[in-house]
């Protein structure tokens, strides 16, 4: 069954204003992993995700009005306040198989959404402490797992592109943004890891 999939992120002795620079830095992070550089939109939200956002843009590349993230965040962060939420659209392209007729599936790449969300230590009662200073929102686990389709050999190594897209990230992150500790977690509790060699190990 389909999960959302997040990355928390924890920065050491973090202060408010340190917020603009830790997004760029985990942005900077997520297109040296293959995303896209582009902020597609940007939104904050006063004291809870049930609010309406105070400021929202949405980016239309078409237009020519896509946002480098060093005008997208000072942009938003100009509304800094701790108990605010400063969410980030960006894509990266994962391999999608595409099924019908009974037929093998074609395999593309598709631009999938990312949502990279910094949180004000009052926002949502202190959520922070549990989402981190910074949560990566991947969507639902789809692109990493596929466990509705059978795992040809095909199959299994688009699926490890995906993975190893996400490895990166995360890695990147780690090694390079300065944080104190990340957590890659599921709404359901279950560990992606272990369901990645579960699948896996299903390769005929």
């Amino acid at each position: 069954m389909a999960d959302q999939l997040y990355l928390s992120l924890w920065y050491p002795n973090f202060r408010l204003t340190s917020l603009g620079p830790a997004l760029l830095g985990v942005m900077r992070q997520f297109n040296l992993a293959g995303g896209d550089r582009m902020v597609r939109s940007a939104s904050a939200y006063p004291i809870s995700w049930n609010e309406a956002p105070q400021y929202q843009r949405i980016y239309d590349e078409e237009d020519g009005e896509a946002a480098a993230p060093e005008q997208a965040v000072p942009a938003a962060l100009e509304l800094l306040h701790d108990d605010f939420a400063y969410e980030f659209e960006m894509t990266w392209e994962l391999w999608t198989p595409e099924t019908g007729g009974g037929l093998d599936p074609i395999w593309r790449k598709e631009p999938r959404v990312v949502r990279i969300a910094g949180f004000g230590p009052e926002f949502d009662e202190g959520a922070y402490e549990q989402n981190g200073q910074i949560r990566v929102d991947f969507g639902l686990d789809t692109a990493f797992l596929y466990e509705d389709l059978d795992l040809d050999p095909e199959a299994a190594e688009r699926v490890k592109e995906n993975v190893q897209m996400l490895v990166d990230f995360t890695n990147g992150v780690q090694q390079h943004c300065g944080i104190s500790s990340r957590l890659l977690w599921s709404e359901s509790g279950e560990s992606l890891a272990q369901k990645l060699i579960a699948r896996l190990q299903q390769v005929n």
